[in-house]
């Protein structure tokens, strides 16, 4: 018996042995199927992430082999849709410069040279419209088209596409000069039309993005009409930008199915414009442009704010950027201030209370980010742009500003204080703050304001002169109120 117990003993002990030697094996097996999927899953990511990247840096190639021949935001649209619908602009801008007696040039310079001094021209001719924001449409020969107002449209192009036909004459006779020691070889006709064309990309294999109408063949009949080293401009264009450049009425030409246009030929920047040679723009130039362009920026942005701001801001909402807006302005020329100043006080006040699409807390921070964003977009210099952040950030409690820009928007933010309308501004203030847990009852609140215009100062003449007495009648009004219902029994 006690055999067969040591040998039953050991069969048991055997097989829990061997079963796990088994578990154990499995388990092993397991792992290493886990591991081996694992490992495979890893692999086929690691690819499907590579030929993602080489996919993204494939399509980054077409972007930029595309937007050589088509502006970015159409080869963009043609990449993911396939297609690109034609589009109709109001107002575009319309440039052709023609070089006058090519052929004649042909015999007198060598094929090299002749070529090599095209290119270089052509590539000035790029780089001036690319700094004005012009969109070139392409060169024919020794003839160049571009056009401003596409494929965005904006208020400013007629001023650019003329500034750049100035700039273009400046740059030819700069050619010669280096070129054919002073002599007039190169000589440029420049017709210019401003109105609506249609814009659109055409061809299968060779894409163009060009333009039609009316006003493309006005402008073409412009620069045929012209004479060498003149820069011909219809009547269109003329009524824009009369106020920036001198121009000079030459006569009227026949138009089918216009009948006579009027034009004028364009002999550089206004002296006030421009720096020692009429061909150049000065400061003041640049800036006049940039106030034209805020136009478009308040469209920008008034538009962002209405569709974008939450229901429950009552008191900083569209109403209350338009009035600081327009209150920044009129106490701006009121104390004589810099044209160029008041465009960085008025971007400001559209600027200052956009970051509440973003924060309530830290909307002038959220602010300053978002002009940082934007106003590169427009021409605002880095300088400019350092400006328009301080002014924003002096609009934060409690207020201090360091110099007239910023006092003038402290000013306007708090405007409603001296206004008539004081009551229901305060009334929607109240109720915003309440709403976002930052003031408690009514009461409160009377209690705040009262020290809040008490310890107030308007900082500009031009508030102080117009808003001081009401402010203080609101004052009155406010202590009488609370005195009567603190004195009141029946509550």
């Amino acid at each position: 018996m006690k055999f067969f117990a040591f040998y039953q003993m050991a069969f048991l002990s055997t097989l829990i042995a061997f079963s796990l030697l088994a578990v154990a094996t499995l388990a092993a097996m397991m792992l290493y199927v886990r591991y081996y999927y694992t490992k495979k899953s890893f692999a086929l990511q690691q690819k499907l992430f590579v030929r993602t990247e080489e996919l993204l840096r494939e399509r980054q190639k077409t972007e930029n082999l595309l937007s050589r021949v088509l502006p970015r935001e159409k080869a963009k649209e043609l990449i993911d849709q396939g297609k690109v619908d034609a589009q109709k602009f109001q107002m575009v801008t319309v440039l052709f410069a023609d070089i006058q007696g090519f052929t004649k040039i042909t015999d007198e310079i060598n094929a090299d040279s002749l070529i090599d001094q095209l290119d270089r021209l052509f590539f000035e001719f790029d780089s001036i419209v690319e700094k004005y924001g012009i969109e070139k449409i392409k060169t024919i020969g020794d003839a160049y088209m571009c056009a401003g107002g596409i494929p965005h449209p904006n208020r400013t192009n007629p001023f650019e596409v003329v500034a750049a036909a100035v700039e273009m004459m400046g740059c030819m006779q700069k050619l010669n000069q280096q070129l054919n020691n002073g002599k007039e070889i190169w000589e440029l006709r420049i017709g210019i039309d401003t109105g609506p064309v249609i814009a659109g990309i055409v061809g299968r294999n060779k894409l163009t993005y060009d333009i039609w109408g009316t006003t493309v063949n006005i402008a073409s009949r412009m620069e045929s009409a012209s004479e060498p080293g003149k820069i011909n401009i219809s009547e269109n264009t003329y009524l824009v930008v009369r106020d920036l450049f001198e121009c000079k009425f030459r006569g009227k030409i026949p138009i089918k199915n216009k009948g006579d246009v009027n034009m004028y030929f364009v002999e550089g920047f206004l002296p006030k414009f421009s720096e020692s040679s009429r061909y150049i723009p000065n400061n003041d130039f640049r800036v006049e442009l940039q106030l034209v362009r805020l136009a478009d920026l308040e469209e920008f942005v008034l538009e962002k704010l209405e569709k974008g701001l939450p229901k429950n801001l009552y008191y900083h909402n569209l109403k209350h950027t338009v009035d600081v807006y327009t209150q920044v302005e009129l106490i701006g020329r009121a104390e004589n201030i810099p044209n160029e100043d008041l465009l960085l006080v008025r971007t400001a006040a559209l600027f200052h209370d956009m970051g509440h699409l973003i924060d309530y807390a830290t909307h002038e921070e959220m602010s300053v980010k978002m002009a940082h964003e934007i106003l590169p977009r427009y021409g605002y210099t880095p300088e400019q742009i350092a400006r328009v952040a301080e002014i924003i950030m002096a609009t934060k409690l409690p207020l201090k500003p360091k110099n007239i820009l910023e006092e003038i928007i402290c000013d306007a933010d708090l405007d409603y204080l001296g206004r008539t309308d004081f009551i229901p501004v305060s009334n929607a203030l109240y109720k915003e703050l309440h709403e976002h847990g930052m003031v408690g009852s009514l009461h409160d609140w009377n209690l705040i304001q009262i020290d809040f215009i008490q310890k107030h100062q308007y900082f500009t003449q031009t508030a102080r002169r117009l808003r001081n007495v009401n402010k203080d009648v609101q004052l009155k009004n406010l202590k009488r109120w609370m005195n009567e219902l603190e004195n009141d029994t029946s509550l």
